[in-house]
């Protein structure tokens, strides 16, 4: 169970994030959507998962290199934002739970289909 110290920083993370990635010149990250931050070990690592859903596997991997890129600039604006002493070292991630819940949804709307086949 997490802390409620560790949700407060993850709560302040989803929204300093975004709000980082909009001041970048890059309109690929710029506007990219920010679904869930997981802190690991206080506030030493941080995954940061996004929205990938909309690019194939090769735009992903361009995207995630420039997330890379610009996570020394997300690093001093949310210091700058906070007053923290030290921030997170982020590791960038695609969510693919949105699409693992279609493929779900999906599959009960299939069995749906099938009962009332069957009746």
């Amino acid at each position: 169970m997490k802390t409620i110290n560790l949700q407060r920083t993850e709560s302040l993370l989803m929204e300093l994030i975004p709000e980082a990635l909009s001041n970048l010149v890059d309109s690929r990250i710029n506007s990219l959507p920010i679904t869930a931050v997981n802190c690991k070990n206080g506030k030493y690592d941080a995954i940061v998962y996004f929205d990938g859903s909309d690019y194939d596997k090769n735009e992903i991997k361009e995207i995630i290199s420039l997330l890379n890129k610009a996570n020394g600039r997300l690093k001093t604006h949310i210091l700058a934002s906070t007053g923290w002493y030290k921030c997170p070292n982020f590791t960038f991630l695609n969510d693919t739970s949105l699409e693992k819940s279609k493929n779900i949804e999906a599959l009960f709307a299939q069995i749906r289909k099938t009962k009332s086949e069957e009746e």
